[in-house]
């Protein structure tokens, strides 16, 4: 079972390569901005149709939940608009490398101190030494 979610998670990570190369065209026609504002647009409109049909109507309420856990609502478009201005720059692969190296060392702090509610996972020499590699690897395609 594990395996099958490591796959479905490596093919979310490909999409947004794919929404980051489709970001760059968007936005030096658009805006940066708007481009942002029209893949919202689409993804709210998708999701809205999707909870219509497969959302628990006994759910709890939208407005009753703490503001602390809502702040992805500003991280994701910040996340959009770096993609939209930066990847015409330095290119998709650059580009995500940089993203992931920086989403691997948020993550193990996160996971190390159990932040926002998720079991406690220590960093551990293993998850050092990946994090090295990916810093490796930002390092030489950025020379390269």
């Amino acid at each position: 079972m594990q395996i099958l979610l490591i796959l479905i998670v490596v093919l979310g990570g490909m999409g947004l390569s794919i929404e980051a190369g489709l970001l760059g065209p968007l936005g030096s026609q658009v805006g940066e901005l708007w481009a942002t504002l029209s893949i919202f647009g689409v993804g709210a409109a998708l999701t809205f149709f999707l909870m219509l049909f497969f959302s628990p109507r006994e759910s709890l309420s939208f407005f009753s939940q703490p503001p602390l856990l809502l702040v992805g609502g500003i991280l994701g478009p910040v996340y959009v608009v770096v993609l939209t201005v930066v990847t015409p720059v330095i290119g998709i692969a650059l580009t995500m490398i940089g993203i992931l190296a920086g989403q691997v060392l948020q993550s193990l702090i996160i996971d190390h101190y159990g932040l926002f509610e998720t079991m406690e996972r220590k960093i551990d020499s293993k998850r050092i030494i990946a994090l090295f590699f990916i810093i490796a690897a930002l390092v030489f395609m950025a020379k390269g």
